[in-house]
């Protein structure tokens, strides 16, 4: 005899306090914004209805018919009606296992589609954001939304609607069908069976609350193995003389799981005693009551009818207990969705204006007009900047660290918006123009490069996809890392690992230079891309950047001296402001900011790597 379900000791059937305390609000156009999810699907949908019914119907049938095969058959003597009604019986039992896997097959098929619908829909939206949002979001709370969030919604199409649909159908027609046999047995066994749900939820939040401290446990368990059987940390833990103070630590939290493992073990077994103790006195109250009705008050209930009633009410325990449970889950699923809408409706920052401007040709003029920026209001980061750099002419930006230097060079290409002022791209506001066609024409080499896990054939065609071996080839020799690429095995299909961890700092930074150049941008901008290496990785570097500022419109953000020279104007910024600008010698003489970075910077790069 089947007992209340309770799920397995892993069973999440309760809510954690954090989660009661951000339980969403769930209102009618929540509800009706996610149903419409159901929309593209409702013929699917309509299936897994009709489906729940027959499949509910079918299974409860054999529990009707044993009332039958008893009475008529066994007690009746009746040999082909009790073979007829156990074909029978075997027949819709078979029936309705197999619409159940039409259903379970119908309900998979629509929650993945759904899945597939949201998840395009949330990177497309993702993709479109502007860098503020990356930059004051955690990457990792980004990932979850696209990934664990979206793949938990798939619990209320899958499981929650049609457990719900499927476990009331259930209870409907058991119900339906005790009340046929006898009114008082079936009012008896509706009273019975929401008691014993009592034990059944009062076990499963004991088991619960284990199963969350043990979990609790394991964290801090991987938490100690991570940071002590590193490299880096075993390497502190030797050269501290910490061992013995680790071990201890890790035993202590070790012994704590062991016996949060066995309370939940042994609360598991009880949980079984009492389940098994109370599922049996149902079934005991029904025989009773009902051989009282038979023998004393002569009913015409007979023994296949309380078999019947005994059976159906062993029907009714799982779908109740379900149901109780259902709201658990049904707000859980409902914080799933609230936290993804939260990113869909996030209004995405920086986008094409309707008609966009497209132009023709490009000639890389920029000018920079009293324009302001504030990442966050009221902490200004830029204060009136102005400046133009005319097409075939090249800047360099100098200044303290945190001085505004790449947010100047970001206003660009838009990756983030001016607050003040206006930024213009041959004439037209970069606001104005369409974003594929400003992103096209300016490239960036900055001081992070990032290179995806692939080749390097595969790095470079991500500016290029259709570029030619030639191209290639002719791209990395001008960015001076074609010598180390034909010492490789593989050439251009060396592997360079992840985030290009196999490369050093050097080749990573030419081979950005590469893939920008396949680009074919008609401003190139570097901002700092040889401040973090060292002096001969420098050297190649600059020996690539220069022939290339000589050729381009180019922005530079630099901080040695034969880059600076090489630019036409020198703008030194300082606090958010341009505060001086002309040629090297003009500045030096002035002895203002630019004197002081000569001195305490520059100079230092002259005597690093020998420039004259």
């Amino acid at each position: 005899m089947p007992g209340p379900g309770g799920g397995g000791p892993r069973g999440q059937h309760y809510m954690t306090e954090e989660e009661k305390a951000q339980r969403p609000k769930v209102t009618g156009a929540l509800l009706l914004r996610i149903f419409s999810y159901l929309k593209p699907y409702w013929k699917q949908f309509l299936l897994v209805l009709i489906s729940i019914f027959v499949s509910s119907v079918f299974s409860l049938y054999p529990s009707i018919l044993t009332g039958r095969i008893i009475d008529e058959g066994l007690i009746g003597r009746d040999l082909k009606k009790l073979i007829m009604l156990i074909i029978l019986s075997l027949g819709v039992t078979l029936g309705a296992n197999l619409i159940g896997v039409l259903e379970s097959y119908l309900n998979t098929w629509i929650a993945q589609h759904i899945i597939y619908d949201m998840r395009n829909a949330m990177y497309l939206h993702l993709q479109k954001m502007s860098q503020s949002f990356f930059t004051s979001n955690n990457q990792g709370d980004i990932i979850t939304r696209m990934t664990s969030d979206i793949d938990g919604v798939r619990s209320i199409i899958a499981n929650t609607l049609t457990s719900i649909l499927s476990n009331s159908v259930t209870l409907i027609v058991a119900m339906a069908a005790m009340f046929q046999k006898n009114w008082i047995l079936a009012l008896l066994g509706i009273v019975i069976v929401p008691l014993f749900t009592i034990p059944t939820r009062n076990a499963g939040k004991t088991r619960w609350s284990l199963t969350r401290e043990a979990q609790e446990c394991s964290d801090e368990i991987n938490g100690i193995l991570n940071e002590t059987l590193s490299v880096s940390g075993q390497l502190l833990v030797k050269l501290f003389g910490r061992e013995d103070a680790e071990y201890e630590r890790y035993e202590k939290v070790n012994r704590k799981m062991i016996g949060l493992n066995i309370r939940e073990s042994m609360a598991g077994r009880w949980f079984r005693v009492v389940i098994s103790t109370v599922s049996s006195i149902g079934p005991m109250l029904l025989y009773l009551v009902g051989g009282i009705l038979m023998m004393k008050y002569d009913s015409d209930l007979t023994v296949g009818d309380i078999t019947v009633l005994v059976a159906l009410l062993g029907k009714m325990y799982m779908p109740v207990n379900q149901l109780l449970n259902i709201q658990v889950d049904w707000i859980r699923s409902m914080a799933n969705f609230t936290r993804i809408f939260e990113y869909y409706d996030m209004p995405v920052a920086i986008a094409d204006k309707e008609n966009a401007l497209v132009p023709e040709t490009a000639n890389g003029d920029i000018e920079f007009k009293h324009v302001g920026f504030a990442y966050d209001e009221g902490k200004q980061i830029l204060k009136d900047i102005n400046f133009t750099l005319e097409s075939g002419h090249s800047i360099a930006i100098v200044g303290p660290s945190g001085s505004g230097k790449s947010t100047i060079v970001n206003l660009i290409p838009r990756l983030y918006d001016v607050k003040e002022g206006s930024v213009t791209f041959d004439g037209n506001d970069v606001r104005d123009l369409k974003l594929s066609f400003l992103r096209a024409h300016v490239g960036v080499v900055s001081q992070e490069t990032y290179l995806f896990n692939g080749t390097i054939r595969d790095n470079l065609l991500y500016a290029k996809p259709d570029a030619t071996e030639a191209e290639l080839l002719d791209a990395c020799g001008r960015a001076n890392i074609l010598e180390f690429i034909e010492k490789q095995e593989k050439g251009l299909d060396t592997l360079v690992g992840n985030r290009g961890l196999k490369l050093s700092g050097g080749e990573k930074q030419r081979i950005s230079i590469a893939r920008v150049l396949l680009k074919d941008p008609t401003i190139l901008i570097f901002d700092e891309a040889t401040s973090a290496l060292d002096s001969i990785s420098e050297k190649k570097i600059q020996e690539a950047i220069d022939p290339l500022v000589e050729e381009r419109t180019s922005i530079l953000i630099a901080h040695r001296l034969s880059t600076i020279l090489a630019a036409d104007e020198i703008l030194v910024v300082k606090d958010g402001e341009i505060v001086e600008r002309g040629t090297h010698e003009k500045l030096v003489d002035a002895g203002g900011v630019y004197t002081e970075l000569y001195e305490t910077q520059f100079k230092k790069g002259i005597v690093k790597t020998g420039e004259k």
